[in-house]
C-alpha cells in the first residue's frame, strides 16, 4: 500500500477575548467536519495553538487594560458575554499601551505559559462548547508553543531572503515578497510588537516541511495575509491550499466581535435555543439520545451547507430551526439503513476530494441533503457530525 499523505489544517485561531460568533462558528465547524472526514483517507494534523496567538497586541493589550482598569475581578464568575463587553469597552477606548506595558505580559506567555484568568474562562467555556457541539479539540486550554522565537522566525526568512529586517536602525521588520510581486508586510513594529502573522510563521514554519499538504482556513478579511503565508509556506515544500470563508452578516451587516452586536447570537445562546427546540425531537434510531446528535447534525447542515462558502446570507434562527428538524429527520433515516463497511466509507468520503487530499466539508455536507438522495450512512454520520 502507498503511504497515507500527511496533510497539515492550520485555521485561523481566535483568540479569547469575546464570544464565539455565528462567523466563528462557522469557520470552527467547517474545520471540524474537514478534520474527521479527511481522517480515513490521510494521516491530518490539526494546529489550533492559542499559546501562540496570545502574544499579539490585541490579546495582551486587553489583559493589560483589564489589570489596570479592572484589578481583582472574579473572571471565574463572568459569562462569555461578560467578557465580550469588557473587551468591546476595551476596543472601543483610548488604547496608548506602551511597549513597555505590555512586555511582562508577552514575557509571561513566552516563558511560563501563563494565561489571564479572563481568557483562562473564556477558553473553558469554549471547550464546553465544543464539547456540546461533537467538536475534536485540539488543545484548547493546553500550553502549544511555536516551534520558533520571534528572532528565530526572522532569521529563517532572512536566510532565503523574504525579510526586510530594519531592527539595527530602530526600525520595523517586514515580510518582503516583493519579488513576487505582492507588497510589504510588516510583522514587527520597530518596538517589537509582533502581529498575527508573525505568529503564524513562528509557528507553521518548523512543522509545514513535514507535511505533504497544508491547509490554511480564514475568513476574506485576512485574505491578503494569507496569500503572503501561502507564498512564504510553498518556499518550504509542501503543497498549500487555502480556504477563504465569509463571515456571517448579523440583521444585513458584517462587523468584527469587537464592536459588539452580537447579544443572542453567541454560541452559548445559539446552544441553548438549539437545545430548547430539540427538547421535544426524542432519541436518535438505536440510542438513548436526548437530541444531541440532532444539534450536531443540524448546526453543521446550517453552517456548512446552508450558508455556504460566501458571506451574502444573514444569520437567520428560522433557516437553524429548520436545519434541527432536517437533522432529525435524516438521523431517523439513517436509521433504518444499514451502515456500510470500511470501503463504502472511504469511497463515499473520497468523492468530494477533486485535486486536493483534504475533503470538501460544503460538497460533502450538501450531499446529505435532498429529498431524493438515498438514507445517509449512519458510519458517515457517525464518523463524522456526531
Amino acid at each position: 500500500m502507498p503511504p497515507r499523505t500527511n496533510v497539515l489544517l492550520a485555521p485561523v485561531t481566535v483568540t479569547p477575548t469575546k464570544p464565539l460568533t455565528p462567523s466563528h462558528l462557522k469557520g470552527l465547524l467547517w474545520t471540524d467536519v474537514m478534520y474527521r472526514a479527511t481522517a480515513p483517507l490521510a494521516e491530518v494534523s490539526y494546529r489550533y495553538s492559542h499559546t501562540t496567538y496570545h502574544v499579539t497586541e490585541q490579546t495582551v493589550g486587553f489583559w493589560e487594560y483589564l489589570d489596570r482598569v479592572h484589578g481583582e475581578l472574579d473572571y471565574a464568575a463572568l459569562t462569555e458575554e461578560d467578557i465580550g463587553d469588557l473587551y468591546v469597552s476595551y476596543r472601543s477606548g483610548d488604547r496608548a499601551q506602551s511597549a513597555e506595558a505590555l512586555r511582562p505580559y508577552r514575557d509571561a506567555v513566552e516563558h511560563d505559559g501563563w494565561v489571564h484568568p479572563a481568557s483562562e474562562r473564556m477558553l473553558r467555556l469554549w471547550a464546553g462548547h465544543y464539547a456540546r457541539l461533537g467538536m475534536h479539540d485540539p488543545g484548547l486550554v493546553a500550553h502549544q508553543p511555536p516551534g520558533l522565537g520571534l528572532d528565530e522566525m526572522i532569521d529563517r526568512l532572512a536566510a532565503v531572503g523574504l525579510v526586510l529586517d530594519q531592527r539595527p536602525g530602530g526600525g520595523p521588520v517586514y515580510l518582503d515578497l516583493t519579488r513576487h510581486g505582492m507588497p510589504l508586510r510588516r510583522i514587527v513594529s520597530a518596538d517589537g510588537r509582533p502581529n498575527y502573522l508573525a505568529c503564524a510563521l513562528r509557528e507553521l514554519l518548523p512543522i509545514v516541511p513535514d507535511h505533504d499538504e497544508v491547509v490554511l482556513l480564514h475568513d476574506r478579511e485576512l485574505d491578503p495575509d494569507y496569500q503572503l503565508l501561502d507564498r512564504v509556506l510553498t518556499t518550504v515544500g509542501p503543497t498549500v491550499r487555502r480556504v477563504c470563508l465569509g463571515r456571517v452578516p448579523i440583521d444585513g451587516k458584517i462587523t468584527s466581535a469587537r464592536h459588539g452586536g452580537w447579544r443572542g447570537h453567541t454560541a452559548g445562546a445559539l446552544l441553548r435555543a438549539a437545545g430548547e427546540a430539540m427538547a421535544g425531537a426524542g432519541p436518535a434510531p438505536g440510542t438513548q439520545d436526548d437530541g444531541t446528535a440532532a444539534l450536531r447534525l443540524g448546526m453543521r447542515l446550517y453552517f456548512i451547507a446552508t450558508l455556504g462558502p460566501g458571506h451574502r446570507q444573514s444569520f437567520r434562527h428560522d433557516l437553524l430551526r429548520q436545519c434541527l428538524t432536517t437533522a432529525a429527520r435524516l438521523l431517523n433515516r439513517a436509521g433504518e439503513a444499514a451502515a456500510g463497511g470500511g470501503d463504502e466509507l472511504l469511497g463515499a468520503l473520497g468523492r468530494h476530494r477533486r485535486d486536493h487530499t483534504y475533503v470538501d466539508p460544503y460538497r460533502l455536507t450538501c450531499s446529505l441533503l435532498g429529498s431524493r438522495r438515498p438514507a445517509p450512512d449512519p458510519g458517515l454520520l457517525s464518523a463524522v457530525y456526531l
